[in-house]
């Protein structure tokens, strides 16, 4: 950094004692050191144990084998555009967002944030940048001390639990209105720009659109938003879940990501040509999520819950079709004027790590580019899924396609890719150890 650089940054973290220096690891989740605000803007240098970015949901780790028998450090470097303020923290704090590099520079294959940069990379070595926008559903409930018990919504002003009939409702019985209003109020202290806000079909479940930008931006937005919403839903006695499914016969949580793309020179949307028409380059896009979309499926849906939402298809459909505004389509094309143009993928729940699902996403609408693919016929209305089209529909079958992968070898890399399948493998394993209350209460009578 420069010298005015950090006489800037010296003030902004004016009276900040100590910063929290992050980086997101395979499952998105923030791991990473607290520095005294003194060694950070002298420049001293942070490592971390490579292995962290491959940590288990359960905190544990795959076979050394796979992040370095020897277990060595990574270098985290905190991106200047990426250090915040906590407007949540009672004590002067703050948090940087920081890539994770290897000792000699590079960054490290199994760094999720570097996997996004070097997508980005590929696409403005062609002359374009994509733009991309996220569509986070979560759900607020009560505090939940015990997880055997299922999650219920916080009581309301009239004293009682929200049934489940207030989607799109502006009502303030739920009594949110505090913990929203702080919320928005954080949001806005981030720099985290929002374009609409809504009430979802679950259960006290809420969406957040962020603005569409570049993707490395959004990506980070998105995860300093979920990081935003746990914090914050601490402080006003209630819990922010983002699991893909965490009520039974309830819709679940999505992730959708909105994808164009735009000739560097001219600032043009691609995705339409010089007569408002999709072009060439949009259908290759198509064309590349459908040949890519089985064989990814785990990095979209990255947990057992996730294909608890999938097995229920309304409006979460686990499929690589594609169509003109049908919430069917695993691939919607959103109605829009032809500036617009837009491909929203609506595979990922939200659960998932948004800096891999974003660099899956384009990376899969790269390959089409790249290889000219072009899509199957678009869908309208109620169909049948074709068998080419239908995705795997449990996280062993999804990290089965993965693993044997050639093309997510090709994109991501080998390392990174046994990196992944050893994490989920041990995680599954992980949930197969447990015997579910289900089981007890309907197979224990029939032995």
């Amino acid at each position: 950094m420069t010298t005015e650089s950090l006489r800037s940054l010296s003030e902004h973290l004016a009276g900040i004692d100590e910063i929290e220096c992050v980086t997101p690891d395979l499952n998105g989740v923030p791991r990473g050191k607290v520095m005294t605000a003194e060694g950070f803007l002298e420049g001293r240098r942070l490592q971390m144990a490579r292995g962290v970015l491959l940590q288990c949901i359960m905190g544990g780790y795959p076979p050394a084998k796979f992040y370095g028998s020897d277990d060595g450090d990574l270098a985290l470097l905190a991106d200047p555009a990426q250090i915040h303020r906590l407007p949540w923290s009672d004590a002067p704090r703050a948090l940087a967002i920081c890539d994770a590099n290897e000792l000699d520079g590079t960054s490290s294959a199994l760094s999720t944030r570097g996997q996004l940069k070097a997508v980005i990379a590929r696409y403005a070595a062609l002359g374009l940048a994509p733009v991309v926008a996220t569509e986070l559903e979560f759900f607020v409930f009560a505090a939940n001390a015990d997880p055997l018990q299922p999650f219920q919504p916080p009581l309301g002003k009239d004293g009682r639990r929200e049934l489940g009939h207030s989607a799109f409702s502006v009502s303030s019985n739920n009594g949110l209105r505090p913990f929203f209003s702080e919320v928005y109020r954080c949001m806005a202290a981030l720099g985290l720009p929002r374009d609409t806000f809504m009430h979802e079909m679950g259960v006290s479940q809420f969406e957040i659109n962020l603005l569409h930008d570049d993707p490395l931006l959004l990506a980070d937005q998105t995860f300093l938003f979920k990081h935003l919403l746990k914090e914050v839903a601490l402080k006003h006695g209630v819990i922010v879940v983002c699991m893909a499914k965490p009520l039974a016969r309830t819709p679940g949580s999505s992730m959708h990501i909105h994808q164009s793309l735009i000739e560097i020179a001219s600032g043009r949307n691609v995705f339409s040509d010089e007569a408002g028409q999709a072009s060439e380059t949009f259908q290759h896009f198509i064309g590349g999520l459908q040949a890519c979309m089985a064989d990814f499926t785990a990095l979209f849906a990255p947990n057992v819950n996730s294909y608890q939402r999938l097995c229920h298809p309304y409006a979460s459909p686990n499929n690589a079709c594609w169509s003109e505004d049908n919430r069917a389509a695993g691939l919607r094309i959103p109605a829009s004027a032809p500036i617009a143009r837009r491909v929203e993928n609506r595979l990922p729940g939200a659960d998932a790590n948004p800096y891999l699902a974003i660099a899956a996403s384009l990376a899969a609408g790269l390959h089409g580019i790249e290889q000219r693919l072009q899509p199957a016929a678009a869908i309208q209305g109620e169909f049948t899924v074709p068998e080419h089209l239908s995705l795997p529909c449990t996280l062993h079958a999804a990290l089965a396609r993965l693993k044997h992968s050639t093309l997510a070898r090709e994109l991501f890399g080998s390392e990174f890719i046994e990196g992944y399948v050893a994490t989920k493998t041990l995680e599954l394993s992980d949930f197969f150890d447990e015997i579910t209350p289900w089981e007890r209460r309907v197979l224990a009578a029939q032995a």
